[in-house]
């Protein structure tokens, strides 16, 4: 049985969603540039075969449905210079909160800002290298903690600062609005990433590189995160580690820099690609 490389979930031009293995021109690494995958039968988390059919791709969607994603696990202060530029120390342990299933969005997708998020300023944008559990698994070795990830995404931990760090650091809350955490393009298999430890990552808005960082920072890399999360605690396939961000922040700049309305924030990862997401704000009270 065939094995993906290049996991997407895509909208196809017969108004059909489907799960592929994205075909990509030659000598590109950006899933987001596919124009068309073969199509994936079966459950991508357990027997499945990747078909000689291929689909265009109209649009990427979320690379994991709502039915197979699992818990958002995300770490924070994960990297040394982030530690440094919120003059924070390092942690001797992950930093861990969660993000609801409902903060999940796709590559492509506007990021909605609510009402609750436009009354103080603190909007703010975080590239990260995203996990993808693979298998059950619980209590395990840091020698083994690859064989648990299933592939490696990109996403964008957005952050309402005011919300995080003034009102009772509620970093969940700050943090958990719907959409805010777009991940993707796709998710490339762990088979051709075999260091997730040695992968640029950036953030660009409008066009311009405001993070610029390298995994190797991590304060707790792939290995040593898996383990430490899985102690005492089942992690399940669809489960999602987001890992922390490198500097540059808004948060972190002097003068402070925070999103607009309308502002284009790209998240890239070496070898998996970039996600581009329009900053919306709500322009007026929804209706009960």
């Amino acid at each position: 049985m065939s094995s993906f490389s290049r996991l997407v979930r895509f909208l196809s031009n017969d108004g059909r969603s489907y799960y592929g293995d994205a075909i990509l021109p030659e000598g590109e690494t950006d899933i987001s540039k596919a124009q068309t995958a073969r199509i994936i039968e079966g459950n991508i988390f357990g027997e499945y075969q990747v078909t000689d059919r291929a689909a265009d791709i109209r649009t990427l969607l979320p690379p994991l449905a709502p039915a197979h994603s699992g818990t958002v696990r995300c770490l924070g202060l994960n990297y040394a210079d982030h530690a440094k530029e919120n003059k924070l120390p390092e942690p001797k342990y992950p930093v861990l909160f969660f993000k609801p299933p409902t903060s999940l969005s796709g590559p492509t997708d506007p990021i909605p800002v609510p009402h609750m998020a436009q009354e103080m300023d603190g909007l703010d944008y975080e590239c990260e290298l995203v996990i993808i559990v693979g298998k059950q698994c619980k209590d395990v070795p840091e020698a083994q903690a690859l064989d648990c990830v299933f592939g490696y995404a990109v996403g964008n931990d957005m952050s309402h600062r005011d919300w995080q760090m003034k009102h009772g650091n509620q970093w969940a809350h700050g943090k958990s609005f719907d959409g805010w955490a777009p991940y993707g393009p796709g998710i490339v298999s762990s088979k051709l990433i075999e260091d997730p430890q040695s992968l640029a990552i950036w953030t660009k808005v409008n066009g311009e590189i405001l993070q610029n960082g390298n995994t190797a920072d991590q304060i707790f890399g792939v290995k040593e995160t898996i383990s430490l999360l899985s102690r005492g605690v089942t992690l399940m396939p669809g489960d999602l580690i987001f890992t922390g961000t490198p500097a540059g922040v808004g948060m972190g700049r002097s003068p402070q820099l925070w999103l607009k309305d309308g502002d284009v924030v790209e998240v890239g990862l070496d070898h998996v690609g970039t996600c581009v997401n329009k900053v919306e704000f709500a322009k007026s009270y929804a209706k009960i």
